[in-house]
């Protein structure tokens, strides 16, 4: 019954093994004490430790974290150095384990005849208290390890905290009050549990006066009070029941009931959730029975053995719907998984599974007995039991596609009340579920937000339901696993048992039996009250072979089944389809007795639009044929296969399974092998269709033709239900919606065209035959011709996980824990307090509306086990799950349900929505408005930027509106206005603003000229001048710029007028970098040219530096005064400076402005030297070599007066007060001087150079560097004295521009 989903080996005997409920990972612990973490999905080992001695590899890494945290060596020996002894438990504990271990209990409780749900308030899930780190817990005799697998770092409590007594079992407690305190109880050899909190590391309470023997199990349950319990097992042989609903912390605790439970000790205690009862607890024993108790009067039930002789080791709470009669797993130390079969009622127990049989054959050798030693079942997904062995760890797998026994029922227009039918034993039932008012005030509103961006509504918390459930009058005939569907009009429900082989039909209304007889597979169509059966004559049952019994009775057996399966496979060989529809008066009528296919065995049908039957042929058909049309299956129709041995038919009709399609009205193929879907979903209108492949589901479009739209990545998927264009899907992990559009595709513009052309040929014909010939005459007259131009759209797919079963960590994982000296009641009080009242306060948008600020809501809280999705009602999805509970998902959140009604049809509302929706999200939610054909009320929403504004308004024909948002996006609104100017002088002589603006104008629209000519190919095509006119005047006003520009006759012009800062900006809107620099330089703007060479690395730089130092030259010339008297040459005299020596008679030399980082122009090549190697060379017009020049004035110079306008130049510059250039902003622009006090300079009115400052003036005379050392620190110091202002006393001088003379 059971397959194997993947295997492990040992070379030691697996002992202990626990599973976490949310990731896919396994911790095993093995006689040798080694724990190992396995993620079985990747089959890759995350983490070993070897726990029962002394791991050196954690060792050594506290030593080295305590080094590298400046921790000094312990005096005492480190924990981490105790030998841990053996393993007695492994387990995981985070946020996850903690909140399914509630809902288990709590739900288990809701099963109860005094339900807490009547008693209590909703569901509420504890608070995160691990942070999102994920702890791995070793219970060892010596001591306790909890390991965070996040980070890797460990805390090992040794015994001696814990009264220094042996630790042998373990069970994590949550405080019900407030603060949420994790702890942990650990269970001791002297029969005291001890309570260890996970904050403080100290040890909290004991419970004592109980047990008189080692303790060897421990459990926390819900009683149907609510309030929580504790009970343990111990040596002695008692259960008893504690408290653990510790509101007043106390340090002892005494028991509350003690109950004598197995001779010679309990092994095992577990809860199992009856369905319409309370919770019961399982208990095993030394003694080899298992006893069932009673949760509410802790009365026995019933005391079983299950295997004669051998006591049990394991037990777990199991159920799964291919197996509705088995409750409960066990295993002893043999091959099988034993599954017990109404313990209430009988005492059958029976081989679930040969696990021998599944490993490969080359791990078990002739002298090795396969021996299971542990068994775990997965709390969430039920078809998963991991088993430990001698050789390994097995994991099981049983049919996870198998749905529990129910199928929802269509509810009356206008009622909030939906039902459901289902099956339990031999009796129909009704559910019926329906939102509790009351529970949920704030339903369909997005409530108040949180700082967190988490609404009351959004939260993970799921929405109450009331329920009630009433027993049916008709009874069942069989008491087995089965399938139940539904008609298309809701008439009728089916119900097949395919390991009878038996089925019926039933009238909804008065639940009569409408038809009936021997048939395994079942089939609805889509359309009408018709169905396909598959009738087979009745095969005899398979006989279970038991265990202990002779040769003699076990060759009996064997031979009794190999003559059982040969008369099945002849029955199924000789297995007709027949097609029946249900007449207006309520009976069956037989359409046709066999459909005409081909010679294989039917394994399969599958309903829906088509008929399609599936065949074992040897012909493998690739998952890409699936694209072609398939049809739907019902949710597991079995594929023929047999209720226990499954391995291998399963196998086989998965490899070799090929559907063909028939026609329901002719029942002639269509279509020819395709690839077998595990299950198909057809939408209620036939326009989409889905199937569901192990790693994907393929979407398809019907109308107007079969066309593939696409496959989403959905592993493992169980079942979906359309609704319009959603498609709602169940995996065994997840709940996912998928949002489908099929576009527009050619076939529908030519079938649209066909469409059109048939209804005009259809009126013609009317016409002709009412009025004669009289209706071809035709009048001509002014026709108003209105296009309407439809573009193309790809079909969109887009999927959202509604809920999971994994817990958001509240903040990131590497974040420790704080550290809380206190752990009293009222701190936690105040705390909880405080979060209420953040909880409350409202993230308040534009009108007063509260805002989601997440794009999708947090996931919710999927329920456990395989689930039916009922379909979206009353704006929430309805699900039912194994135990026949409904359950609700809100789809409240904005980003949720505008999707949800834009896919419904209802855009105007979509939009509506979409104001609770914070506007980052709008641009996403317009792009999937778009994709699902939308495109005009996305324009309503508020957010969207104006690119997507434009692609909108073109995609939804709003050509005025692309057209304002176009010019917006090109900056480009002022241009081509009739007011403007339109000659290119008048343009390129506006002020500066304007000149940028028409720069910024015409690189927009040349950035836009695809957009441009889009929008006026689609006003053409609509007939919108006005909107072609508009875009026609943006592209002309900049192609006669460019254009005008392009020949350089303009700019030649210009440069010949003198024009020069209009020619260098027609050159910067050609983008013609020569063009501007030689517009510069012809008309003497050489400071403009300078830089700009410089900022862009031009070629040209050297020569334009040299033409810009000559010019500086010839303006700084000495010329001789026109004043002859003697005062004026004697007051001139005094200001030269006297002449010492010969030597300073020479001409000054020239002055050199650089930009920063060029070498001076008037150097030698520069030789490189080692340093000390011998003087420093002298320059060539140094006359003193005794008297060097510095670069920088001394701080003790006599400040230079301010020479104003208009006087003339003196005749010499002296050295000391040298200028220094500094760089001005690019493209020549004009930037702001600084006032130095000391030296106060003032500039020209007409300058285009900025304030100079020092140490980038190479005046002729001064010290050559010595070294290519020297000159990059040189340059480095010019550089640093342009970018930094200027400190010292030295007065800058300013330089005439190339238009207008300045004085110094």
């Amino acid at each position: 019954m059971l397959r194997l989903r993947a295997f492990r080996p040992s070379g030691d005997k697996i002992v202990k093994i626990q599973v976490h409920p949310t990731h896919p990972w396994l911790v095993t612990a093995d006689d040798s004490d080694h724990v190992s973490v396995w993620n079985w999905e990747h089959r890759q080992v995350i983490y070993e430790l070897k726990a029962g001695g002394v791991d050196e590899r954690r060792l050594v890494g506290v030593k080295l974290e305590k080094l590298a945290e400046g921790e000094s060596e312990p005096r005492g020996k480190p924990t981490e150095a105790i030998r841990g002894g053996s393993v007695k438990q492994v387990s995981f504990y985070d946020d996850d384990v903690r909140f399914w271990q509630h809902w288990r209990n709590r739900s288990a409780v809701v099963e109860g005849p005094s339900a807490i749900s009547q008693n209590s308030p909703a569901f509420n899930s504890p608070t995160p208290s691990t942070r999102g780190r994920h702890f791995l817990v070793i219970c060892c005799e010596n001591k306790a390890i909890f390991l965070d697998l996040v980070t890797m770092r460990g805390r090992d409590v040794p015994k001696q905290e814990l009264d220094n007594k042996s630790l042998l079992c373990m069970e994590f407690l949550s405080r019900s009050a407030a603060g949420d305190i994790p702890l942990v109880a650990f269970g001791a050899s002297d029969g005291v549990i001890r309570v260890l909190s996970m904050i403080t590391w100290k040890l909290v309470r004991r419970y004592t006066g109980g047990h008189k023997g080692s303790i060897s199990c421990l459990m926390t349950f819900m009683a149907s009070s609510g309030e929580a319990l504790l009970v343990s097992g111990a040596s002695d042989g008692l259960l008893i029941i504690w408290s653990a609903d510790h509101i007043h912390d106390s340090r002892e605790l005494v028991p509350k009931l003690s109950l004598k439970a197995h001779d010679g000790g309990v092994g095992a205690v577990e809860l199992s959730r009856v369905m319409g009862s309370g919770p019961q607890l399982i208990t095993i024993g030394a003694d080899k029975t298992l006893a069932i108790w009673d949760t509410i009067s802790f009365k026995e039930l019933r005391r079983i053995k299950p295997v004669p002789k051998l006591a049990c080791h394991s037990v777990a709470s199991w159920c799964h719907p291919r197996a509705p009669n088995l409750d409960i797993l066990t295993c002893v130390k043999d091959s099988h998984i034993w599954a017990i079969e109404h313990p209430t009622y009988s005492a059958l127990t029976r081989p679930l599974c040969e696990l021998s049989s599944l490993v490969p054959p080359q791990v078990l050798t002739t002298t090795k007995k396969l021996r299971v030693y542990c068994m775990v079942a997965h709390p969430l997904q039920p078809h998963l039991v991991a088993t430990g062995t001698n050789i390994g760890v097995i994991l099981c797998e049983l049919d996870a596609r198998s749905l529990p026994a129910v199928t929802p029922l269509p509810s009356p227009s206008g009622s909030r009340e939906h039902s459901a039918v289902y099956i339990v034993e031999r009796e129909l039932k009704l559910l019926n579920f329906q939102l509790s008012n009351t529970a949920n005030p704030s339903l369909g509103s997005t409530g108040s937000i949180s700082e967190t961006g988490r609404s009351r509504v959004e939260s993970t918390e799921p929405l109450v339901v009331k329920q009630t459930r009433k027993h049916i009058s008709t009874p069942a005939p069989h008491d087995s696993y089965s399938i139940l569907s539904v008609s298309s009009s809701g008439k009728y429900v089916s119900i097949v048992w395919p390991d009878i082989p038996s089925f019926a039909v039933y009238k909804a209304s008065d639940w009569s039996v409408v038809d009936s007889g021997t048939g395994r597979l079942f089939a609805w169509d889509n359309c009408r009250d018709r169905y396909a059966l598959l009738e087979t004559a009745l095969a005899p049952r398979m006989p279970v072979i038991l265990k202990g019994g002779s040769s003699k009775k076990a060759k009996e057996a064997q031979a009794a089944a190999a003559a059982a399966a040969a008369a099945a496979a002849s029955a199924a060989s000789s297995a007709t389809v027949q097609v029946r529809i249900i007449l207006d008066d309520g009976t069956s009528h037989v359409l046709t007795r066999s459909i005409d296919g081909r010679n294989e065995p039917v394994i399969g049908l599958h309903g829906g639009a088509l008929l399609g039957v599936a065949y074992r042929t040897s012909r493998r058909i690739t998952p890409l044929a699936a694209a072609a049309i398939s049809t739907q299956s019902m949710p597991l129709s079995g594929f023929g296969s047999s209720s226990f041995a499954t391995t291998d038919d399963l196998k086989q009709a998965g490899a070799e399974a090929a559907p063909q399609n028939f026609h329901w009205e002719t029942f002639q193929s269509v279509s020819g092998l395709l690839s077998q879907p595990e299950w198909s979903a057809w939408d209620q209108t036939v326009e989409y269709c889905a199937f569901a492949y192990q790693q994907y589901i393929v979407i398809s479009s019907l109308r107007p033709q079969y066309r593939y739209l696409g496959d989403v990545a959905i592993p493992a998927a169980t079942g979906a239900v359309w609704h319009r264009r959603q498609l709602f899907v169940a995996t065994p992990t997840t709940i996912e919606v998928v949002f489908v559009d099929a576009g527009i595709a050619p076939i529908d513009l030519e079938t649209r065209r066909r469409k059109e052309e048939m209804k005009a040929k259809e009126a013609q014909s009317r016409a002709l035959g009412a009025h004669g010939e009289l209706a071809l005459i035709t009048v001509e007259s002014s026709e108003v011709a209105i296009n309407e131009r439809v573009s193309l759209r790809p079909p969109m797919l887009q999927v959202v996980r509604l809920a999971s079963f994994q817990h958001a960590p509240s903040i990131p994982p590497f974040i420790a824990l704080p550290k809380q000296s206190k752990i009293d009641g009222e701190d936690a009080v105040n705390q909880k307090e405080t979060e209420e009242r953040k909880a409350s306060e409202v993230a308040v948008a534009g009108g007063g509306v509260s805002v989601a600020v997440t794009r999708f809501p947090h996931e919710q809280k999927r329920p456990v086990g395989p689930l039916v999705i009922v379909g979206v009602r009353d704006g929430v999805l309805w699900l039912i799950d194994r135990y026949m509970c409904a359950h609700a998902l809100a789809l409240s959140h904005p980003g949720i349900r505008c999707r949800c009604l834009a896919a419904y049809g209802d855009a105007v509302s979509a939009v509506k929505w979409a104001s609770r929706l914070g506007r980052e999200h709008h641009d996403d939610l317009a792009q999937f408005m778009l994709g699902m054909g939308y495109a005009t009320e996305a324009l309503h929403l508020p957010g969207i930027s104006k690119r997507l504004e434009f692609d909108l308004a073109m995609q939804s024909n709003d050509l005025k509106r692309a057209l304002q948002c176009l010019l917006t996006m090109s900056n480009s609104r002022d241009v081509g206005q009739e007011n403007a100017t339109t000659d290119i002088t008048e343009i390129l002589n506006l002020t500066a603003a304007k000149q940028e603006n028409l720069v910024d104008a015409v690189q927009g629209i040349v950035k836009f000229a695809k957009e441009f000519m889009d929008l006026i190919d689609a006003a053409d095509a609509t007939g919108q001048s006005d909107v072609a006119r508009e875009a026609l005047k943006r592209l002309a006003a900049a192609g006669s710029v460019k254009g005008a520009l392009h020949g350089q006759g303009l700019v030649n012009n210009l440069i010949t007028a003198g024009h020069g800062r209009e020619a260098a900006f027609a050159a910067a809107v050609l983008g013609d970098n020569a063009l501007m620099e030689k517009a510069w330089q012809d008309t003497g703007m050489l400071a403009e040219a300078v830089l700009h060479a410089h900022a862009h690395g031009r070629p040209t730089l050297r020569s334009l530096v040299q033409s810009w130092n000559e010019m500086l030259q010839k303006e700084l010339e000495h010329k001789r005064t026109v004043k002859t008297d003697a005062a004026a040459a004697f007051l001139a005299s005094l200001e030269d400076p006297k002449l010492t020596t010969l030597g300073e008679a020479p001409k000054k030399s020239p002055i050199e402005i650089l930009p920063p980082g060029m070498a001076s122009l008037s150097a030698p090549p520069l030789t490189i030297k080692k340093p000390g190697s011998g003087p420093p060379p002298l320059s060539l017009n140094q006359s003193q070599p005794t008297k060097p020049l510095l670069l920088e004035a001394p701080s003790t110079a006599t400040p230079t007066p301010t020479v104003a306008p208009g006087e003339q130049q003196s005749n010499s510059v002296p050295t000391s007060d040298t200028p220094s250039s500094s760089a001005a902003p690019k493209d020549g622009t004009e930037a702001p001087s600084q006032e130095i006090p000391e030296t106060p300079t003032e500039l020209t009115e007409g300058s285009q150079i900025p304030k100079q400052t020092d140490s980038s003036v190479t005046p002729a005379g001064t010290e050559i560097p010595q070294t290519l050392k020297d000159v990059t620190e040189t340059s480095h110091t010019l550089k640093a004295g342009i970018d930094t202002p200027q400190t010292t006393a030295e007065a800058p001088v300013s330089f005439p521009s190339s238009t207008e003379p300045a004085a110094l």
